[in-house]
């Protein structure tokens, strides 16, 4: 478990993230699952909490969502001086933006970010962040090897005639 014990210096995001291929109606349970873990976390921390950031059925391989934009424009405004996640992988899944962002632009704005399960802390030097540009490109390849699959899979039933469509309206 972190120790944060400049915890007071900090105002902090929780940025929560689902992919797409979870479409279920409202808030999913992982998100409050990830959104418990992280309040919990600031909680103990005795970390201020100045927003959540939640993009549900967003993808991970592209940093154009209005959540994570929004924490953005926050940073830009001087209102966080800290991102929390779960895990790398919530932050995104496409490398060479998630080490922009962990190696230039949180550095930058003097942002601390935190990835809970993977236990990455800028704010500390350890083992775990050395290892942090790895795990951003595993999570890349997992996308584009999740994203070959599916495709597969459909392709294989258009061939077979089968329906591949998303729901048939009604009327």
């Amino acid at each position: 478990m972190m120790n944060i014990p400049d915890a007071g210096d900090y105002r902090a995001a929780l940025y929560i993230r689902l992919s797409k291929e979870d479409e279920s109606e409202g808030p999913s349970q992982s998100v409050q699952n990830q959104r418990s873990m992280l309040e919990r976390f600031a909680a103990e921390q005795g970390i201020e909490v100045c927003g959540v950031y939640t993009d549900d059925g967003w993808s991970g391989t592209s940093f154009d969502r209005p959540d994570f934009l929004r924490m953005i424009g926050d940073i830009e405004a001087g209102k966080i001086n800290m991102v929390i996640t779960k895990d790398l992988s919530r932050l995104g899944r496409d490398y060479i933006m998630t080490g922009h962002y962990m190696e230039r632009y949180f550095p930058e704005k003097r942002v601390r970010y935190i990835s809970l399960l993977d236990g990455v802390d800028t704010g500390v030097d350890s083992a775990a962040n050395d290892i942090t540009p790895f795990r951003a490109i595993m999570n890349d390849m997992y996308a584009k090897d999740i994203s070959k699959k599916i495709k597969s899979v459909k392709r294989d039933k258009q061939r077979r005639g089968e329906f591949i469509g998303g729901k048939a309206v009604y009327g």
